[in-house]
């Protein structure tokens, strides 16, 4: 009975070793503003509600040999690599926030991010929370949990993970994380663009008004008017892009 009790539990530790390697970087479980112990707390909890279906492969590699600590070490990178794809992928609704920032002229509206470790602006902050709210609400999170387990198929227990693969799926992932921050912050370009050429002009016209400091209310009130326009729309598209990442669509 030891024995089996001290295999069951070396099975476990296995499968958590991925699994909370996920979860430490995933959008909304991950966030650095969860203390640590919750989050140590979540992956376990979910570790040990998914070890009934990921128990098995552990449980053949464990029993085919395999060395419990390079199995968990080479299980951490397999997880760190998969949720900082994740991640990167997550970080364009926050370039479209920034983005639209800089448009409407909140750029130096900053607060203290700790999912990007740093200052980052008003609006980014907001469309990270709300993107965050709305792919729970559109039931991605499944999609990102569900990867979690296909991943055992694509990368099985006990091998190397294959770091070219997951290199050049980072740098993919990086392409299509700034296309589509662009893309939902389209509007709000179009809007920059036809509004600066607009005060560049008025202050050719006339060059002895302050034609810059005069329109920034203005700039104000109608980027954030464009904004609440399209923020749902932008949330939308993101969390639908998300979806069809997680299942292969991009």
């Amino acid at each position: 009975m030891p024995a089996d009790l001290e295999f069951q539990v070396s099975a476990f530790f296995i499968v958590f070793a991925r699994v909370g390697a996920v979860l430490m970087l995933l959008p909304v479980f991950g966030e650095d503003t969860i203390p640590g112990r919750i989050r140590m707390m979540i992956a376990f909890a979910m570790s040990a509600a998914l070890y009934g279906a990921l128990g098995e492969p552990a449980r053949a590699a464990l029993q085919g040999g395999a060395v419990l600590p390079a199995v968990l070490v080479t299980e951490l990178m397999t997880g760190l690599a998969m949720g900082m794809i994740v991640k990167i992928l997550f970080f364009a609704i926050s370039m479209a926030g920034s983005i639209v920032s800089m448009q409407v002229g909140l750029s130096s509206a900053v607060i203290f991010d700790p999912a990007q470790s740093g200052q980052a602006p008003l609006l980014s902050k907001f469309v990270g929370i709300a993107a965050a709210l709305v792919c729970m609400g559109m039931q991605v999170h499944h999609l990102w949990l569900g990867a979690i387990i296909h991943s055992y198929q694509s990368f099985p227990i006990g091998g190397l993970p294959p770091m070219q693969d997951f290199a050049q799926l980072a740098i993919a992932a990086v392409g299509r994380s700034m296309t589509l921050g662009i893309s939902l912050a389209a509007p709000l370009i179009v809007y920059g663009i036809v509004f600066n050429v607009a005060l560049g002009l008025s202050a050719r016209i006339a060059p002895a008004i302050q034609v810059f400091f005069i329109a920034q209310p203005l700039n104000l009130l109608l980027g954030l008017s464009l904004f609440a326009a399209t923020v749902g729309t932008m949330l939308t598209v993101f969390a639908t892009a998300m979806g069809d990442a997680m299942q292969g669509g991009w």
